[in-house]
């Protein structure tokens, strides 16, 4: 009986059941998907050592075992787990083969299963409560047959499509319970979609994600084109989203792509062999929006101010790669500080797209006079306005924004995709707990963006003088024109309506006074 993405969805979604009420949503991911990792390594694993038994044994079969891409020991395998479920110790027992799987595929494994703690009586409860979860934990798993073989896949699809799919939905539906807490690791389908589109990555080129999260929005533009033909460079600042970045690539069977951990602002950890910032031909990002205190880590100590206390003030000439020269973001809000390393970032003809909170429009002082330059260098491509409560983590609307070196034509593409286009329909669908973005409203944006023209209520092509007139204001409505005209209302007739309703009171009134009168009340 062949497995189906959805025996797969049910299976993780029937652990993060197993897991309610004794850990915080936000944390049911990081300890389902590394079981779920641990249980398709071992199952393609044995898969593959089957096939190679019908060919070699002895010394031969085990000098082929070694040229598989990956190897599971025997009793590290989910099947040596899942025996050992009732054990005391079964916490200690699956931290053991996890590292030890880590370990012995660390080359490519390395930070993948090494951040949970399966013996934590800290995040599990005590002993009693912790075996019985981890327990459950395995026995919803073990049914699932992940070899490759076992993978029902539909036409075009290879099984760790059907896999990898799979995965990135039960990232979006641990995001969904996660509330605010998932915005860090998780961008909806949709505006992925929308992101790789724009961006348009090519063979031979590199794609990079500078908060990369779970690496869903770095798939997402690297499978535009053929992944095995584009380099893959992510760097997050989370570990445990590092890990399930990592994850998530080899499960999509990207197993060169470069995954870092650390702080992006403060230590890009891609440079080139002379120390300069590694260039990319495509960029994408769902930034943290309005980061606090982003610049925390360039502070060299500051001054002492009186009792122990230090002020820091974070300037351009802190940066060695330059990237702060156009304006030094506040010290409260560090999205232009992102937008900035990925201008630095982007080669002589590269792309980005990047989420972000629509303040980046319009807020003014030092976040001006970057847009300002922005602007004026020719970078700024598309604006394209979101609907609210689109994001896991907030409500409120964000904004793609595009940006291009080298862009020969001078003007900017505003859309607003957050309204109603001219039948009263909406450019999104509502749903119970987010807004979401069908196929047909994906392929509406797509269409205006690569086409550029004015559509009504949807999209407008600013002149650059038109935004300087403005101000540099990016603000949508400035160029975008969604206002809907009421009726108008006619006095005479609402006059009337009022004089009709008192009298039918009056009427109502005495007839009420009269069945009163009548009970003696």
């Amino acid at each position: 009986m062949s497995t189906t993405k959805k025996d797969i969805e049910n299976a993780l979604m029937r652990g993060a059941d197993s897991l309610r009420d004794t850990i915080d949503a936000a944390n049911y991911k990081d300890y389902v998907l590394p079981l779920m990792f641990v249980k398709y390594l071992s199952d393609t694993y044995a898969e593959k050592v089957e096939e190679l038994e019908k060919e070699y044994e002895g010394i031969r079969l085990e000098r082929q075992k070694r040229y598989l891409p990956f190897t599971v020991a025997q009793d590290c395998s989910f099947a040596s787990l899942y025996e050992q479920r009732y054990a005391d110790n079964i916490g200690q027992i699956i931290n053991t083969a996890l590292r030890q799987i880590e370990n012995d595929n660390n080359q490519q494994l390395a930070g993948v299963l090494n951040t949970t703690d399966y013996n934590s009586e800290n995040a599990l409860g005590t002993r009693e409560h912790k075996n019985a979860i981890l327990r459950e934990l395995l026995e919803d798993l073990y049914p699932l047959d992940l070899r490759p073989s076992k993978i029902e896949v539909k036409e075009n699809e290879v099984p760790a499509d059907v896999i990898g799919d799979a995965y990135e939905y039960m990232i979006g539906q641990f995001a969904s319970m996660a509330g605010k807490k998932a915005g860090s690791f998780y961008t909806p389908a949709a505006v992925s979609e929308i992101m790789a589109q724009i961006v348009n990555v090519q063979p031979g080129e590199r794609v990079y994600d500078p908060t990369c999260g779970s690496g869903s929005l770095l798939i997402k533009a690297a499978k535009k084109e053929n992944s095995k033909q584009v380099s893959i460079f992510g760097q997050e600042v989370n570990g445990s989203s590092v890990a399930m970045a990592k994850m998530n690539m080899y499960i999509h069977e990207i197993r060169d792509a470069k995954i870092a951990w650390g702080d992006t602002l403060a230590n890009p950890m891609f440079k080139d062999e002379d120390g300069n910032l590694l260039t990319f031909d495509a960029i994408v990002a769902n930034m943290p929006f309005s980061k606090d205190k982003w610049a925390a880590g360039f502070n060299p100590g500051g001054d002492a101010i009186g009792k122990g206390k230090k002020e820091f003030k974070m300037e351009a000439a802190l940066d060695k790669h330059h990237r702060f020269d156009w304006g030094v973001p506040p010290a409260s809000k560090g999205d232009w500080a992102f937008i900035l390393h990925m201008i630095a970032s982007a080669s002589v003809n590269g792309r980005i797209a990047a989420v972000a909170p629509h303040g980046v429009l319009f807020r003014g002082a030092a976040e001006g006079r970057i847009r300002q330059r922005v602007v004026d260098e020719n970078l700024l491509d598309a604006v394209i306005g979101l609907p609210e409560n689109l994001f896991y983590g907030t409500n409120i609307p964000a904004c793609i924004l595009v940006f291009k070196k080298n862009r020969t034509n001078k003007d900017i593409l505003f859309i607003d995709a957050s309204s109603k286009d001219n039948n009263g329909n909406l450019r999104y669908k509502k749903d119970k707990n987010q807004n979401i973005l069908e196929k047909k409203h994906i392929d509406d944006i797509i269409k205006a963006y690569f086409e550029r023209n004015d559509i009504d209520k949807f999209a407008h092509v600013a002149t650059i003088d038109e935004v300087k007139e403005n101000g540099y204001n990016l603000n949508i409505p400035r160029y975008v024109d969604t206002f809907e005209e009421e009726e108008l209302i006619d006095i005479e007739e609402v006059q009337g309506n009022i004089e009709r309703i008192k009298e039918e009171i009056a009427i109502v009134e005495a007839q009420m006074a009269q069945y009163l009168k009548e009970l003696g009340l």
